[in-house]
């Protein structure tokens, strides 16, 4: 999955006034968007959930051939060949939108020209030089690859990428490499010749190029066809190749879990954790020893640190809420907004005020998040995805957000502040805690039942959350 930077210029107003796009060779879906649970089963069906996690999440490779006329109907309506001509049209960037590539002598050789992607050299570089089109995030510009994409955002609570790779017949894009996503291969049209090898690091943090004297023998070794998935976890060595004989081969590769470890968790958990031990505890508020910064060799004070980490982990087992510092915020500020479609209206309050004596429950649950921050103090915020429900969204922000995403900008900074205006969410005393978790898990709730200590406070929270949408009164 491309990191969320990079060399993205101007891509929100290159792209956000083509928000309607014409549907190009719908078919009818063979996946269940009924909740994101049911999405998921219908994507890796007939394996069992239950069975898919226990047996192959990061562990190893699952391949489901399927050999049913409708699922592969169904993934040739997702990305074809015969899309790119429409889509390049609209203003379609080398870099950015596009990579032209092929696997020469063990490496990657980019055959990218400059500026805007021109249909026809395309079509020649495909056809004359062997390359493979790499299209980026075609979520941008195919709504079910948008819905597919939202609802598993909100099955795995992890941000989710594409990318769409058409490789002509007798060649190949991308040397043997690994990456550092979970990755879904969905095969849409002709066949791919893919070969696995075992993890040189499992689990891989990083993208890496392996070359093809260290990796071995194909652990697994199979052809692609139309309809067929294919998963396989992060640090997976992998190469394919489109057979002699046919034409060409599209797949989009669907990918999540981008640093979404245990470690990352830690990393962005301890600093909140230690901001709330150190107010209790005074062994963390001791000075440091004189001169320690200045010193190259510390390892006198690892005895002393141990010590510490085993106090904060102490803290840890009476925590009642560990404060996240930049994960929440990172998925709820770039993941996807609903696939409602660009024609619906701007959300906008409606219906009856809440009152005491209301049942209300919340809206777009799956894309709602409560937070407790360090830098809150004694705050709690309940924040939406961008541009989705909330007061000044409404369809304009909603197809520039998904336009942009997974992109990144030239300037992250200012990009971030934009939407963390759009995703400040509303704050409330850390006293509402209880009450929000009451209205965020239950499917409804009564305004009068919710845990504070006062009907004054009831219905304002409750009026609060209806005025930026984020419930319903029933």
């Amino acid at each position: 999955m491309p990191k969320k930077g990079g060399k993205i210029a101007e891509v929100a107003k290159e792209t956000q006034a083509q928000c309607k796009r014409p549907k190009l060779d719908a078919a009818p879906s063979v996946l269940s968007f009924e909740s994101p649970a049911s999405l998921f089963r219908s994507l890796i069906s007939p394996i069992e959930e239950e069975v898919f996690f226990r047996d192959y999440w990061e562990q190893k490779p699952l391949l489901v051939q399927r050999n049913d006329d409708l699922v592969a109907a169904y993934y040739q309506s997702l990305f074809q060949l015969s899309h790119l001509k429409g889509l390049c049209s609209q203003g379609l960037y080398y870099g950015r939108d596009v990579n032209v590539c092929r696997c020469v002598s063990g490496k990657k050789k980019v055959l990218n020209k400059e500026g805007r992607v021109n249909y026809m050299q395309l079509k020649k570089d495909f056809d004359q030089k062997k390359a493979t089109i790499q299209f980026h995030q075609p979520q941008r510009f195919k709504e079910e690859l948008w819905k597919i994409q939202e609802k598993l955002e909100c099955y795995f609570g992890s941000l989710v990428g594409s990318n769409v790779y058409i490789t002509p017949q007798g060649s190949q894009g991308l040397p043997p490499h690994y990456d550092d996503v979970e990755v879904f291969i969905l095969q849409l049209e002709g066949e791919k010749h893919w070969r696995l090898y075992k993890p040189t690091v499992p689990l891989a943090r990083e993208y890496n190029v392996e070359p093809e004297d260290r990796i071995g023998s194909p652990t697994h070794e199979f052809i692609l066809k139309p309809g067929d998935l294919l998963y396989f976890p992060r640090g997976t060595i992998h190469q394919a190749d489109t057979p002699h004989g046919i034409s060409y081969s599209t797949h989009v590769t669907i990918s999540t879990y981008q640093n979404n470890s245990w470690g990352d968790f830690l990393l962005d958990a301890i600093p909140g954790l230690v901001f709330d031990t150190a107010r209790e505890d005074v062994a963390l508020r001791m000075s440091i020893p004189r001169q320690l910064l200045m010193q190259v060799n510390t390892a006198d004070c690892t005895k002393k640190l141990s010590s510490l980490l085993r106090r904060l982990a102490d803290s840890l087992e009476s925590c009642r809420e560990l404060r996240s510092a930049d994960m929440k915020k990172d998925f709820i500020m770039h993941r996807l907004p609903p696939c409602l479609g660009c024609d619906s209206d701007p959300l906008t309050p409606g219906g009856k005020l809440p009152k005491l004596d209301s049942k209300i429950r919340l809206q777009f649950r799956d894309h709602a998040i409560i937070t407790v921050e360090p830098d809150q103090e004694n705050a709690v915020s309940m924040r939406s995805s961008p541009c989705m429900p909330g007061v000044g969204s409404g369809r304009h922000v909603n197809c520039s957000v998904r336009e942009t995403h997974m992109m990144g900008t030239e300037d992250d900074t200012a990009s971030e502040d934009g939407l963390a205006q759009q995703t400040h969410g509303l704050r409330f005393p850390l006293s509402y805690l209880d009450a929000l978790k009451q209205i965020w898990s239950s499917s409804s709730v009564n305004v009068k039942e919710l845990n504070l200590t006062s009907d004054e406070e009831k219905e304002n929270l409750a009026l609060s959350l209806w005025t930026e949408c984020l419930i319903e009164v029933l």
